[in-house]
């Protein structure tokens, strides 16, 4: 492998360089500066002589870039114990402090909007102009929200534990983003949790990298070739990408078989009777009803209790449906969505067709707004 033309193993290394920086004493904002410019002379000189042990070279040059700053800013005493710290090149240790840099970019005193762009940066080597892009705002809002991110992370102990469940949040919004820009980042949060589950041994871990993967075999069949959105019960499952199935199904009965179970674990094995299904007319949804009632249990989260809805309306008809609707709030995201769908199975095309119309007012993003106009002009038609 020549590292001079692998980007991917550049940013690979990217939060163990930064980890061990910041367990050196380095604080982590500078530090972060430093791996940066590290990175970007890693690009440069790289191709023309690549190093046999890429990640010493990083954290060789990084940590010169470090005491560069520290000189300029710090007494002469701390310059001098600083500078007697300064590593001997050579071969860097196989274990580093990835999983704290994971918890440290995920803490809680963090908006989960500057969470997830410092995750993207420190933990993903993404850049800052990348970042925007994916996020759609403009490279200088996000290189402040970044900053802003750094100095609250930089008087953070980095000696105690995090707590798991902040950073798979993390990695879920990411990959909710999907792809926008040059940075697809469905696919960067199932690289990051792949580097997650290698570090720490966690079943909602794995349970978080099989729901990903699972939801993702699913992607070439969501959009048809005009970009509008394909609902589950329509998509042409020969587009299903079998092998991430196979892989999400695997990592999922490990989990699983721990009986340790938790929100993310849940949430796959919905997502895998889902892909198992031939057909949609086959999919197991009192199997699926029954995950919900777990997931009820362990999040009693509205939205959770939205989508046990329609699996209730599935496996026991929509009225079945209906009244399990019936018992949540009209304002939670996608309510009116469901009403029409629910609606429109039970026979009630007028109703239905209202339904869809309102939902459609009231969605957040021109896809989705699209998809529910046409089903409501559908009916209208009947």
């Amino acid at each position: 492998m020549n590292p001079g033309t692998d980007t991917a193993l550049i940013r690979g290394l990217t939060p163990g360089v930064l980890a061990i920086l910041v367990r050196r004493g380095a604080d982590f904002a500078t530090a972060e500066d430093a791996v940066q410019e590290a990175l970007v002379e890693a690009v440069r000189t790289w191709p023309a002589d690549p190093p046999r042990d890429p990640k010493g070279w990083l954290v060789t040059v990084a940590w010169r870039r470090f005491l560069d700053t520290a000189r300029a800013e710090t007494s002469r005493r701390r310059r001098e114990a600083l500078v007697d710290e300064e590593p001997r090149p050579g071969p860097a240790r196989a274990v580093d402090d990835t999983l704290q840099l994971y918890f440290l970019c995920a803490h809680p005193s963090l908006t989960p909007s500057s969470a997830v762009a410092l995750t993207l940066r420190a933990v993903g080597g993404l850049t800052t102009r990348q970042i925007s892009e994916a996020y759609l705002v403009p490279e200088a809002t996000m290189a402040q929200r970044i900053s802003r991110a750094k100095r609250t992370v930089s008087g953070v102990r980095f000696d105690r534990p995090g707590d798991v469940t902040t950073v798979l949040r993390v990695l879920y919004l990411v990959f909710n983003e999907g792809y926008s820009g040059d940075v697809d980042l469905a696919a960067e949060a199932i690289r990051l949790t792949r580097q997650l589950a290698a570090v720490i041994d966690h079943p909602e871990v794995a349970g978080l990298l099989a729901l990903m993967l699972l939801h993702h075999a699913r992607r070439a069949a969501r959009t048809a070739p005009d970009g509008s959105l394909v609902p589950l019960d329509e998509q042409d499952r020969g587009r299903w990408d079998t092998g991430a199935i196979a892989e999400g199904v695997r990592i999922l009965q490990a989990a699983l078989a721990r009986d340790r179970l938790g929100e993310f674990q849940a949430q796959a094995a919905v997502a895998a009777l889902h892909a198992d299904a031939p057909t949609a007319e086959e999919t197991d949804w009192p199997q699926i009803v029954e995950w919900y009632d777990e997931l009820v249990g362990l999040t009693d989260s509205p939205v959770v209790r939205l989508n046990r809805a329609v699996a209730v309306g599935e496996a026991d008809g929509p009225r079945a449906g209906l009244a399990a609707l019936a018992e949540l709030e009209d304002s939670l995201p996608r309510y009116t969505a469901v009403a029409a769908h629910l609606h429109e199975r039970d026979g009630d095309l007028e109703g239905a067709a209202r339904l869809y119309a309102e939902a459609a007012r009231k969605a957040t993003n021109l896809a989705e707004r699209d998809h529910l106009t046409r089903r409501a002009a559908r009916i209208n038609t009947r």
